[in-house]
């Protein structure tokens, strides 16, 4: 299955965890728990980053609800869990 695709399917299947920083990013921002699903599900990887001994970040671009254009930051663990590190507009 493709990156996106098993990103998208934790999404769809509400199986993920928003970090404490993410968090305080979309209380910033404005954003919404629906506008991060929202960017996933119709956006694209923009970005992998592999430079990070935690594992392989995936950053991606997409349309909050209101259309503005947002980017995530989101990793898979060890576990196979998937977390949203950061949100911003």
């Amino acid at each position: 299955m493709a990156t996106l695709q098993r990103i998208r399917q934790k999404i769809i299947n509400r199986d993920y965890y928003l970090s404490s920083h993410a968090e305080d990013e979309m209380l910033d921002d404005g954003l919404e728990r629906t506008d991060i699903e929202n960017a996933i599900l119709k956006g694209k990887i923009e970005k992998k980053l592999t430079k990070d001994l935690r594992g392989t970040r995936y950053r991606i671009e997409g349309p909050a609800k209101d259309g503005r254009l947002i980017h995530v930051v989101c990793r898979f663990k060890e576990n196979g869990n998937l977390v949203i590190i950061t949100v911003y507009a």
